[in-house]
């Protein structure tokens, strides 16, 4: 016999109207709305009637206007914060790290070459008072690369200084004075980025040459050049036609022994300066074909992009490009680590005249403080009297 619970039963003996469900009429007062769990409350119809489409498009308003006003605030702190770290970066000097010397080292990277990292001194004594030893050296107006030699010593010779660092040393008779006619900033993108700071170096025997070849220019019977014909003189070398004509001329006639020094501002690599150097040769190239369109310049000009197939040049570290009174072109590099290396040389004086001119004349220069600076410089040269300004302190 089957159980039954008491609910059961009592179900069972209630009559079926009773059991079977029925939904109140919608029209009663005592009608409920059924409701699961899974339903909501049915929405208050004052809340619709308070949010009309004027109400909906003015918070939507307000809702943008507060986001933009967020990225508005986020990208000026952006901008804040960088100039700040950019502001932090550049105006606090830090000191120079005190290396410690190696106790057995053979030698010092400067030994070799004054040239390449030396800077001279001289004695200062005024009357009554002790004598004060001060460097001679120029500003250069970058805090990089802060100072450059007035004065320094070089001598090359291929047989020394390849891949050993081993170039004449500091006291051999064969070393020859140099004097600096100008320097300057290279700077790249209008943002005025530095690369290199760059000077130009005469030897002081060859100073007579070139106060003559110069002074002809404008005054072929004359010694020196007064003010009027400095002002030509000075007028002629920044023209983009004559400035090219004339030191052209110079270069090729007066025999004078030239280096270029460069020391870069930030860290880069030879195949740049090698790019750079290369554009403004095949550029004065194309511009005169007559001079420089022959097959032997072409195979002088790859030479010269070989002697620069090498890597990278940290700021700081020295390049010095010479032309000796032949025209001869030669490249020394000194790393800090090995000493002073030569790195080749190209015969054809039309490599390194043209490599010069890039400094010194046409329409646009590599550096345009370097050729202001150079012009001072050869302006103090042709004022006096040829064959004195050797002798004077420059």
């Amino acid at each position: 016999m089957p159980l039954h619970t008491p609910s059961a039963r009592v179900l069972r003996l209630l009559p079926r109207r009773l059991i079977k469900p029925h939904s109140l009429r919608p029209g009663s007062q005592f009608s409920i709305p059924c409701r699961t769990l899974a339903s909501k409350p049915p929405p208050n119809k004052n809340e619709y009637e308070r949010l009309d489409p004027i109400s909906m498009h003015r918070l939507e308003h307000e809702r943008r206007e507060y986001y933009k006003r967020r990225s508005y605030y986020s990208g000026a702190g952006f901008v804040l914060g960088m100039i700040a770290i950019w502001f932090t970066a550049t105006s606090i000097e830090l000191p120079p790290s005190n290396k410690p010397a190696q106790a057995d080292s053979g030698r010092r990277p400067d030994d070799p070459m004054v040239v390449l990292g030396r800077e001279r001194k001289i004695v200062i004594q005024k009357l009554g008072e002790e004598p004060e030893e001060v460097p001679d050296v120029v500003a250069t107006g970058t805090s990089t690369v802060p100072t450059f030699p007035r004065v320094l010593d070089f001598y090359d010779d291929e047989r020394e200084g390849v891949d050993n660092g081993i170039g004449p040393g500091q006291n051999d008779d064969r070393l020859v004075e140099y004097q600096l006619m100008g320097l300057g900033i290279r700077t790249v993108s209008f943002l005025g980025i530095q690369v290199y700071v760059v000077g130009m170096y005469v030897a002081t025997d060859d100073i007579a040459a070139l106060q003559e070849a110069l002074i002809k220019k404008i005054a072929p019977s004359a010694s020196t050049l007064v003010a009027g014909e400095k002002d030509e003189l000075k007028a002629k070398l920044y023209d983009p036609q004559a400035s090219v004509e004339i030191w052209s001329d110079v270069l090729k006639k007066s025999g004078a022994k030239t280096l270029v020094r460069i020391v870069p501002t930030r860290n880069t690599d030879f195949h740049h300066l090698r790019d750079a150097w290369v554009r403004s040769l095949t550029a004065r190239a194309q511009a005169d074909k007559e001079e420089f369109g022959d097959e032997q310049f072409g195979a002088s000009l790859s030479e010269f992009k070989m002697l620069f197939n090498r890597g990278s040049v940290p700021k700081g570290k020295e390049l010095l490009l010479s032309r000796d009174k032949e025209g001869k072109f030669a490249a020394w590099y000194d790393d800090g680590k090995n000493g002073a290396q030569r790195l080749g040389q190209v015969l054809d004086e039309r490599i390194s005249r043209g490599l010069w001119l890039n400094y010194l004349g046409g329409k646009t220069v590599a550096s345009e403080g370097a050729r202001k600076s150079i012009i001072d410089g050869v302006m103090q040269f042709v004022e006096r009297p040829v064959g004195t300004v050797a002798t004077q302190v420059v």
